[in-house]
């Protein structure tokens, strides 16, 4: 962990940033003043920067041999109602509440005067996040099958909470969701890219033509994955807590579902940039197929019309990955070498595979 500023990404207070570009993400001397309020550890901070993410920014802070973690929006200017920190921490706050997996929400700030943004912490979890190795206690061959089916069982267990009473209900109205989700985020493409893809424009097209009807309300986590769950340390296979409450609302459950089955790593299916969690092309791991019918024997939900769930969730991918290729263009990502450059064939990827889920080949007639 680091105890000493960068004095670009992290600065010891706001007066040392006066001579940058773009404001800091972690401002030492706040952030001791707030975990000094909320009567976390003693003494000097470290830090470490930690997770995939490439939209919220999350660190594993130590202090006095106490751990939090931080998470905090992106720099700002910030689009409007995004990266909401502030009702981030309050869903997981009443998702605890009903049994639902979730980190422990330890203190929340709206002062953006702290940090340039609101933020959170939460407690530290000890598990394990799998992503590219697989952890040795998940290792055999029964575990492997055992970690694909937490993930459709925990997601399960998110869908079956009841959210037409209490403060769930306040979240929003799940009606009409699967058309503010096309229309949001067709209205996001000419906002957040500077090149020509046709392909965006047909397969929303598409599924605006091809709303199937919702058959039941849930909280929808919006980007529900095997590298959004903390697992843990320890065999059996269980998800500890289910993490990145940045895109969740009420909504259809079929569209996780979607987008879990959608970016699931197989063996024989073609890359994706959102091949976050490689390791279950592996042999042992449940292919999507079996995720699926593993959901529908649970739910109980027709799931004929799934293929337009996952066109929606690549098609959606293709278009908030195209704002972080922009954002590198820009050079707004200086230190993004590898997931910003790739993003200049894979977005047209994703909006291929989008198109094949939706059995389209080409344009579709107006």
């Amino acid at each position: 962990m680091h105890t000493v500023p960068d004095g670009v990404e992290v600065v010891a207070s706001w007066d040392r940033a006066g001579h940058l570009e773009s404001p800091p993400l972690l401002v030492v001397d706040a952030a001791t003043a707030f975990l000094d309020t909320h009567d976390v550890g003693r003494g000097p901070l470290a830090w470490q920067r930690i997770g995939d993410g490439h939209s919220n920014v999350t660190y594993l802070i130590e202090r006095g041999g106490e751990f939090v973690v931080l998470r905090r929006g992106p720099r700002p200017p910030l689009p409007k109602s995004t990266h909401d920190m502030v009702r981030e921490a309050r869903i997981q706050k009443i998702l605890h509440w009903h049994g639902v997996p979730v980190p422990e929400i330890v203190a929340v700030c709206e002062d953006e005067s702290l940090l340039g943004v609101p933020f959170y912490l939460m407690g530290r979890l000890d598990g394990t996040v799998v992503t590219d190795t697989i952890p040795a206690h998940l290792s055999p061959i029964e575990q492997r099958r055992a970690t694909s089916e937490a993930v459709i069982d925990t997601l399960v267990s998110l869908h079956s909470v009841d959210v037409t009473r209490g403060e769930l209900a306040s979240l929003g109205s799940p009606d009409g969701y699967l058309r503010r989700q096309v229309e949001r985020f067709r209205g996001l493409w000419e906002v957040n890219t500077t090149r020509s893809l046709p392909a965006v424009e047909w397969i929303a097209d598409w599924l605006a033509r091809n709303l199937p009807a919702s058959q039941t309300a849930s909280v929808v986590h919006g980007d529900y994955r095997m590298g959004n769950l903390m697992f843990a340390p320890q065999a059996p296979a269980k998800v500890l807590a289910i993490l990145d409450w940045e895109m969740a609302t009420l909504g259809d459950p079929l569209a996780d579902l979607g987008y879990v089955t959608a970016t699931y790593s197989e063996a024989g299916i073609l890359t994706t940039p959102l091949e976050l969690t490689p390791v279950t092309r592996a042999q042992g791991y449940l292919t999507r197929h079996q995720l699926a019918e593993r959901y529908r024997s649970r739910m109980g939900l027709d799931l004929t019309p799934l293929p337009w769930y996952q066109t929606l969730a690549l098609w959606k991918a293709a278009i908030f990955c195209e704002a972080i290729h922009t954002r590198w263009r820009r050079g707004e990502r200086p230190n993004d070498t590898v997931f910003g450059p790739s993003l200049e064939t894979g977005v047209p990827r994703l909006l291929e595979m989008a198109a094949q889920h939706a059995g389209l080949t080409a344009a579709p007639r107006r």
